[in-house]
């Protein structure tokens, strides 16, 4: 297996910087410098590029990495990424510095939105966050929902590597949506620790967002009865996502 390490970007980005044998691989490489200064100063060659989607913080450092390091890279087929020589439409293995990463196809952030799965490791991208998901700027609250259950299906010890640090800001919202989780206030706590000593809140596990993500628990009582309060037409778990995803876009 390879070690992941963050290299953060912009102002809350992370780009994931995948290590084995002397060899790397990057996911969503949107700024270059940070990546060109983490390789040479770790004597790495980049291998492989994976890329979720199509915004610019996710794949704007693609050229000028293919360019010093001719590495192949990993893509959604029908979105546009620069230099991608490897497109994707969900469902592929891939080999990744000699390990198998599973494709899949997570749309409702875009529509081509990828996410890659590899022994135990989810790098999804714009899909699921901290506490959260992302906004729908091409999707819709349908297909978002069925991305995130397809991801909720992976195994509770899975470790989520999303690409923001927006969990603090997260875990005040789904607050407001469960104020009674008792895991969720445990949470909250831990999480104020690790900002506070300028920590990176993620990875979590996949069952941490289980018990304390809403978009994860459209089922639960609590959230179904908020998203009533917040316009849900009904009880089913796409009603109740698009209604909390509508609250959340204007808290």
């Amino acid at each position: 297996m390879f070690e992941i390490l963050p290299i953060p970007a912009f102002k809350d980005n992370y780009i994931w910087l995948l290590v084995r044998d002397g060899r790397a691989a990057v996911v969503d490489p949107g700024d270059p410098a940070p990546v060109i200064e983490c390789l040479e100063a770790l004597g790495l060659q980049l291998e492989s590029i994976l890329v979720t989607h199509h915004h610019a913080d996710h794949q704007g450092g693609v050229a000028a990495l293919v360019q010093r390091w001719q590495a192949e890279v990993f893509a959604p087929y029908i979105e546009s990424i620069t230099g991608c020589t490897q497109p994707l439409s969900g469902g592929e293995t891939i080999m990744v510095l000699d390990q198998p990463v599973s494709v899949l196809a997570v749309p409702g952030h875009t529509l081509g939105h990828l996410a890659y799965f590899a022994q135990g490791a989810l790098f999804c991208g714009d899909t699921l966050f901290g506490a959260g998901c992302g906004r729908l700027f091409e999707g819709t609250p349908a297909q978002m929902s069925a991305s995130l259950m397809q991801l909720a299906a992976l195994p509770d010890d899975t470790l989520v590597y999303c690409a923001h640090e927006y969990t603090e800001a997260n875990l005040r919202f789904s607050l407001a949506v469960e104020p009674g989780n008792q895991r969720l206030h445990e949470r909250i706590k831990r999480v104020e620790r690790l900002r506070d000593s300028e920590l990176a809140s993620v990875p979590s596990t996949l069952a941490e967002e289980k018990a304390t993500n809403p978009f994860l628990r459209c089922r639960e009582p609590d959230v179904i009865a908020a998203a009533i309060e917040h316009g849900a037409p009904d009880i089913s778990p796409v009603a109740v996502f698009a209604a909390i995803r509508q609250w959340r876009n204007a808290f």
